[in-house]
């Protein structure tokens, strides 16, 4: 597969997609002998897929992780549906940080700062700066380079981990699947990160190849997909979201766009201002104290604001030239 295959598959009408994602569906299930599950976090993309699995095999059973900073909306609606099985992690939030540090900016970007700051050659230290020759390899340094607008961050001494969702997430899930023998169906979407999309465009809907074999089998649908087929089916979501609305032809929420771990810095450079943590001062303030003053997120926030706002001004001025 390639992405302009995945790109054909994400211009399919809802209707096909629907039928595509059963085959996907059907053919998991009966690969493992009906051993499987669904990941469900209690956000849309899972709500979605647990409804589409459930319209074809009804006993499938459903794992929601509760790792103790979920939008206490969510844990109420995901606890609420039948057959949801919940797990905690072993660690909680305030031990991980401590321990490893906050989550900021991206996944790749805080496992690079954390290889950078455990590096003690000083050559290595540079080529995650700045690239270039590798002597080890021979090779230019692609992978594990930080940029350049997150160089003061990487310089200072904010805490700063790609760790969480090993803590949080994967080990409960693991401890799951080692209790059970089941593999998941996930709710991921391609068009979320270029992550995602990759590995879609490897391994496809069913990943019978990987050393953990998993299933996604919404992978080429897309948030819209996902919004027309709550509306379509009626079914009952999480008030997080607020109202599905329609605007300007394109389907919205009129509250939260995602869910997830609510302090999760990761991404939020990307927003338009309100960004996700302003808008949780105001709709959960016991929440943002919790991880902007306990956990230590507003300094890392802050830093993560001030550096989008040099690098802003930098480009408009060298536009300018």
């Amino acid at each position: 597969m390639n992405n302009n295959y995945l790109k054909q598959r994400q211009s399919l009408p809802l209707n096909a997609k629907i039928n595509m994602s059963k085959r996907r569906i059907e053919e998991f299930y009966d690969n493992f002998d009906r051993k499987v599950y669904v990941t469900f976090s209690g956000g849309k993309d899972s709500l979605v897929l647990l409804h589409l699995v459930r319209s074809m095999f009804k006993e499938v059973p459903a794992l929601f992780i509760n790792t103790g900073v979920e939008f206490p909306e969510i844990v109420d609606f995901a606890e609420r549906q039948d057959n949801v099985i919940t797990y905690r992690p072993k660690k909680t939030f305030p031990q991980v940080v401590k321990e490893c540090g906050y989550p900021a900016i991206s996944k790749s970007v805080a496992m690079a700062i954390s290889r950078f700051r455990n590096t003690k050659s000083e050559e290595q230290k540079r080529l995650r700066l700045y690239g270039g020759i590798n002597p080890t390899s021979g090779k230019v340094q692609k992978m594990g380079v930080i940029p350049k607008m997150w160089h003061d961050i990487a310089k200072s001494d904010l805490k700063i981990s790609d760790r969480c969702c090993d803590y949080l997430k994967k080990e409960p899930i693991k401890r799951y699947e080692k209790l059970t023998g089941r593999k998941p169906f996930i709710g991921t979407l391609a068009e979320e990160s270029l992550k995602r999309q990759q590995q879609y465009i490897k391994f496809g809907c069913n990943a019978f190849d990987k050393k953990n074999p998993s299933s996604t089998p919404l992978g080429f649908w897309t948030e819209q997909d996902i919004l027309m087929y709550i509306k379509l089916n009626n079914l009952e979501y999480c008030k997080v979201y607020g109202n599905i609305i329609n605007q300007d032809g394109k389907l919205i929420t009129t509250g939260e766009k995602r869910t997830g771990c609510a302090g999760c810095l990761f991404g939020v450079h990307l927003e338009e201002s309100p960004n996700r943590i302003d808008r949780l001062k105001i709709t959960h303030p016991k929440l943002w104290k919790f991880f902007m003053i306990g956990c230590g997120g507003k300094a890392i926030l802050d830093k993560i604001l001030e550096a989008k706002s040099k690098t802003q001004t930098i480009k408009r001025l060298e536009s300018q030239i």
